[in-house]
């Protein structure tokens, strides 16, 4: 379940912290926004979030068949800042039994942490039983779930060992139910029909605030289903005759795929954000950055331009913020240079290719050749092309001067000094000069023919360097 469980994880996390991870950010203050499963009380009354998740999928077995179904999200966890305080009067709680006094700040500096409020994740399971097919198809099963309030306080003390304040960490009740139920739809062939739904118990839902409806949610939720004795049939791309029960099926807030070894089709994911089938996490992914739909590389380079006070309020979100920190602070220009895109072998669009992107890393040493070889061999390289009267070649200078339909990348680039790494026709015999740029960091990259580093400009867009120098070369 290796491969499942990263991917899970990476759905899971999606969305929880994103760039620039400081609790200023607008959308650091927005979270949960995927995937949440509100109480039934709160959802009818706002009218615009859900207060169920629903997966429907077609799987072909017999009554012996067994299923397993997991569900699993984030509880949202409200943390509050306390400092200590020497004045009872100043306290917002009073020392009790030889307690210290505490009260609530924003924000609390000790040595060189920083600590603020913020709403913390943990994930939770729903433990459900394995279940047979035939006791599914003769009677629905409902199984309730709860989880306790709890309320934890973790002492924070400085460098003497003198205490200055606490984390204080809330969790609410939540409570529900999952109804699992099959029904044969074809020969050998049923549709597995999971619930589930939240009914933790409300007082006032009418005035309830969406974040503090959220730390009564679901977040993130989803469900693994495993099926022995059986095999899943991809809701993406099922067999032609099966094709009207798939587009039948009833799926709120879930997108079910196929997930694994793709010579095996016994596990789905319900996900609460739509992926294809078999998605896979790039193998030079070093972390989560939580944002599935960006690019490691990009991401990471963010990161560290980040000045120190941006760096202290990133740390100051959660362990997790802290952990990504620490593990970007000094990739090296060899992991980024794995990190960096490169094209790899072409293969035809197969939705059991499907991939979460964390990164467009290559692979390995072996795939990385142009799936265009072929067709480049057959239109070799110019050896020259004349411009202002001077022949240049690869590996000359030249000064970029952008015309006619230039885009504002292209605009950008004018007046720059740039070297030519070839000399390049299309199928339409237009010619084009591929450079790198002299003043880009990273300009091995493009002699390497890697995206982002390598730019194309017509001949009449180049201007030549030293040209009297090159006519006394004799190359006029």
């Amino acid at each position: 379940m290796n491969a499942v469980d990263s991917v899970v994880q990476a759905v899971l996390y999606e969305g929880y912290l994103l760039y620039p991870y400081r609790p200023t950010s607008v959308k650091n203050r927005q979270r949960w926004t995927f995937g949440g499963v509100y109480p039934h009380a709160y959802a009818e009354a706002s009218g615009s979030d859900p207060w169920v998740a629903q997966c429907e999928c077609l799987l072909r077995g017999d009554a012996r068949t067994r299923v397993a179904v997991r569900p699993g999200f984030l509880q949202v966890i409200e943390r509050t800042v306390l400092e200590v305080v020497q004045s009872v009067a100043d306290a917002a709680a009073p020392a009790e039994l030889g307690e210290p006094a505490w009260r609530t700040v924003p924000q609390l500096d000790i040595d060189e942490r920083r600590y603020t409020r913020w709403q913390e994740a943990a994930e939770q399971h729903i433990a459900l039983p394995v279940l047979g097919l035939g006791e599914l198809l003769q009677a629905p099963r409902e199984i309730a779930f709860s989880f306790d309030a709890t309320c934890e306080l973790e002492p924070l003390a400085d460098r003497a060992g003198t205490l200055r304040g606490a984390l204080r960490r809330t969790r609410a009740a939540l409570q529900g139910r999952v109804e699992i139920s099959a029904a044969q739809v074809a020969p050998d062939v049923y549709r597995l029909k999971t619930r589930i739904v939240n009914e933790t118990p409300l007082e006032y839902a009418r005035g309830l605030t969406r974040d503090a409806a959220s730390l009564r949610a679901l977040v993130s939720c989803h469900t693994v289903l495993t099926v022995e004795g059986g095999t899943w049939f991809s809701s993406i791309d099922p067999p032609d005759a099966l094709a009207a029960a798939c587009a039948a099926c009833r799926n709120i807030g879930l997108w079910p795929v196929l997930v694994g070894d793709e010579r095996r089709t016994d596990t789905m994911l319900a996900s609460p954000v739509i992926l294809y089938d078999f998605p896979q996490i790039a193998p030079r992914s070093a972390g989560d950055l939580f944002d599935a739909a960006e690019i490691d590389e990009i991401l990471t380079l963010r990161i560290l331009t980040m000045t120190d006070d941006e760096k202290r309020a990133m740390t100051a979100t959660d362990e997790r913020a802290r952990a990504l920190l620490t593990r970007t602070k000094g990739p090296g220009g060899a992991l980024i240079g794995k990190l960096h895109g490169s094209l790899r072998r072409v293969r035809g669009f197969d939705p059991a290719h499907g991939a979460v992107s964390r990164s467009t890393a290559p692979d390995d040493a072996a795939t990385r050749v142009s799936p265009w070889a072929e067709l480049l061999h057959a239109r070799p390289q110019l050896a020259y092309v004349r411009v202002a009267g001077v022949e240049i070649r690869s590996g000359d200078q030249v000064r970029l001067r952008p015309r006619g339909r230039a885009d504002i990348f292209d605009i950008a680039l004018s007046g720059m000094v740039a070297t030519i790494e070839s000399i390049e026709r299309d199928f339409d015999d237009h010619v084009h000069v591929a450079v790198t740029l002299d003043d880009d960091p990273d300009k091995e990259f493009g002699m390497q023919r890697m995206p982002e580093h390598r730019f194309f400009f017509g001949p009449d867009e180049i201007e030549p360097l030293d040209r009297s120098f090159r006519q006394r070369r004799g190359l006029q």
